[in-house]
């Protein structure tokens, strides 16, 4: 793949063109994020524990679900409409900030059904592996485009090139690793994977790479997953041999969409989610509900969506005439890519159980933002598409100095 094209010069703006710029916002691309929004929060009002007289209700998921999304939406859209440069500015210091957080994790993390993934600030919990998400997609985005000038070659044609970004993905991924969340590390490494193909990784290092990880899975399966992880492989290769324990969630997601057959039980009609058969109904296994509810139609409409809503940000992502934006984009996109089809295949037997969300239908407040603010950076992508980002960004000191501090300075 080719080095990514030059770009223009950017252009500012002031209040007065806030509407304007509102105005120019992919609508199509947001009202298919909210009609995926309302059917999660319908499938949440669902699954709620009921009483003796009323199935169903608002508490304690659905409504909080929606009250996240309309609250965060006014910010999407401010995010959406900043300069491009904005996302570039920040992306070094996120980065960091998330990495911390990670570290913090590690020292003082809460722990959650035997995983250390969260951290309690006050009245908040938050999960810093979903902020990395999107900071190591914009962290990368802007280290590669500062070496997209008229004279820079492209830096992953050699070995040493490939270093930083490499550190940049593996430093985060290992610390998620740990916690223990093997789902999340493999959607860093996708993501970050992704951005360096963008960037113009080159195909031998690529089977280098496959190659390197099939020779280490083995070493990997037994020295550095655990126990509960290697069964559950163990368990997606032969589904007999745990049925009441690792293979439980898989043999109940498969009756409940088996039984949904092609129109689905109806609304709040699904035996396996009503009647509480099925573990972790209102998160990873979510898309299980629809199938059993509205069947291989409920189940097809929700993928047709979210590949209409790959697609239009795909779509942006090529469009981008920025580097930064094409990368950061195409970043964002490979990551909604990937938990539909880790989320997808999991709760179907497809792949091994690894706890991995559907975006804007699954329970969960930092994943709902996470997807929400990579979302955010797609629409900037799409009204700044002819722009270049014009403030400096931190990964500029790792090639130009001088410069940085000169920019810094005005």
């Amino acid at each position: 793949m080719s080095m990514l094209p030059p770009i223009s010069a950017s252009r500012g703006f002031g209040v007065d063109d806030i509407p304007e710029r509102i105005g120019r916002l992919p609508w199509t691309l947001i009202l298919v994020a909210c009609i995926i929004l309302a059917i999660g929060t319908a499938m949440l009002y669902s699954v709620a524990p009921g009483t003796a007289t009323h199935q169903g209700g608002w508490s304690p998921w659905a409504g909080n679900h929606l009250m996240r999304f309309v609250l965060f939406f006014p910010v999407m859209i401010a995010a959406a409409i900043l300069p491009l440069g904005f996302w570039r500015a920040i992306a070094a210091p996120l980065y960091v900030v998330a990495f911390l957080l990670l570290v913090a994790v590690e020292v003082n993390g809460e722990t959650i059904l035997g995983a250390t993934r969260w951290l309690r600030i006050g009245p908040l919990q938050i999960q810093p592996s979903e902020i990395m998400k999107i900071a190591l997609i914009l962290a990368l985005a802007t280290y590669f485009h500062s070496y997209q000038g008229p004279r820079d070659r492209n830096i992953l044609s050699e070995i040493w090139g490939m270093v930083p970004p490499a550190l940049l993905i593996a430093a985060p991924a290992s610390l998620v690793m740990h916690q223990p969340d093997l789902g999340t590390a493999i959607l860093l490494i996708l993501a970050g994977g992704s951005v360096l193909f963008l960037a113009g990784l080159r195909w031998r290092y690529i089977v280098m790479a496959g190659m390197i990880g099939m020779a280490a899975a083995p070493a990997a399966f037994f020295f550095v997953l655990h126990d509960y992880q290697r069964q559950r492989i163990l368990t997606f290769i032969n589904p007999e041999l745990d049925p009441l324990g690792a293979g439980y969630h898989v043999a109940q997601s498969k009756i409940a969409i088996g039984s949904g057959g092609f129109e689905g039980k109806g609304f709040m009609q699904g035996s396996q989610g009503q009647l509480d058969f099925l573990p972790e109904k209102q998160t990873d296994f979510i898309f299980t509900i629809i199938g059993e509810e509205f069947g291989f139609v409920g189940t097809a409409f929700v993928i047709t969506l979210f590949g209409v809503l790959i697609a239009l940000c795909l779509s942006i992502a090529q469009r981008s005439r920025s580097a930064f934006g094409k990368l950061a984009a195409g970043g964002v996109t490979a990551m909604l890519a990937s938990y539909v089809f880790i989320n997808a295949g999991m709760v179907m037997g497809l792949m091994p159980v690894v706890g991995v969300p559907l975006p804007f239908i699954s329970n969960g407040g930092t994943a709902t933002i996470t997807v929400m603010s990579g979302l955010a950076v797609v629409l900037n992508v799409h009204l700044n598409r002819d722009q270049k980002p014009s403030a400096p960004s931190w990964f500029d000191w790792l090639r130009r100095p001088n410069r940085m501090r000169g920019a810094l300075n005005r």
